[in-house]
């Protein structure tokens, strides 16, 4: 669909990924952001966006926001931590969010809706793991929640006429990110310098892509693909692991800490390792990144660190 002079909601956009692609869509659209500032926070809303607090898991504020004038609906919030302490209540409120929308959407006549999934959907699967891979046995509650919303993406599409976009993330990485690898390490940095705590063992190894460069991929791909649903990987052709990371973090601190390691092969339970998906389909339809996974990593890295020391000056 052409991604011009439309009505939009951008739920969960007061997060990373929201507010980025609520504000590339502004110059061109009526965008309205949505979230509960549960986890976002209000000063990434772009000027000049309407901006609405809702909880989405009430029927009530869904019916509030999503009216029949909307013309499509990006919905990116849930709960986003694989290691969230309440599994059960991210799992349920990740769906029940979902699935308000989409009935709402229905009943009165929105038929556009983009999703933000995840590679966790696949579980450890082979790598590059292409859209078509199966059976899905994701190894998280995220991951299940994510995969139990694409069931109902799909039934939507497929069966009350909507047009649907499922994206399945690599790492995304950039400004203001909090609960994430980069932004952990240059917080652990800052408190002490001489020593960096890594979860795992340092091995574990994914594909990691600039905010920027995933909204860029995101509307390319709504504008460009005309299935009722349109599932497509999001990331790069190359990996990083997390000892180079905490290299990157240190290199731009112009720090020279000695690693320490939890230890395993994994940093929690459910995390996937090694993760790198085919972006075969996705450059298919015309569409690549520019930047590797390491430029993304650093990137994100000078972005954070400017942040994180300017937060601990004030």
């Amino acid at each position: 669909m052409d991604l011009i002079d439309n009505r939009i909601l951008v739920t969960g956009g007061a997060g990373l990924i929201g507010s980025h692609l609520a504000a590339s869509l502004t110059s061109d659209n009526e965008v309205v952001v949505v979230d509960d500032l549960s986890k976002g926070t209000r000063d990434r809303v772009p000027d000049g966006v309407e901006f609405a607090r809702a909880d989405l898991t009430d029927k009530g504020d869904v019916a509030r926001i999503v009216t029949e004038d909307v013309d499509v609906v990006f919905h990116l919030a849930a709960y986003t931590d694989t290691n969230y302490e309440k599994p059960r209540q991210l799992f349920e409120e990740n769906s029940e969010m979902t699935y308000n929308l989409l009935e709402r959407m229905n009943d009165v006549g929105v038929e556009h809706f983009a999703f933000t999934s995840s590679s966790t959907v696949y579980g450890e699967a082979p790598r590059p793991t292409p859209e078509d891979y199966a059976p899905l046995e994701p190894i998280s509650i995220y991951g299940a929640s994510k995969l139990t919303d694409e069931a109902l993406l799909s039934t939507y599409a497929h069966s009350y006429g909507m047009t649907a976009w499922c994206f399945r993330f690599a790492n995304i990485v950039g400004p203001k990110q909090r609960g994430n690898v980069i932004p952990d390490f240059i917080e652990k940095l800052l408190e002490n310098p001489e020593t960096l705590e890594i979860l795992g063992d340092g091995r574990q190894e994914k594909s990691y892509l600039h905010v920027t460069e995933c909204v860029d991929a995101i509307c390319h791909v709504v504008e460009q693909a005309t299935d009722d649903l349109n599932t497509y990987n999001l990331g790069t052709r190359t990996t990083t692991a997390v000892n180079r990371i905490a290299d990157i973090v240190a290199d731009e601190m112009d720090l020279d800490p000695e690693y320490t390691y939890t230890g395993g092969d994994r940093g929690w339970t459910g995390d996937v390792p090694k993760m790198r998906l085919s972006i075969e389909k996705l450059a298919a339809l015309g569409w690549e990144p520019r930047h590797s996974s390491d430029e993304a990593v650093r990137r994100a890295t000078r972005e954070l660190v400017a942040e994180l020391r300017a937060e601990e000056s004030t």
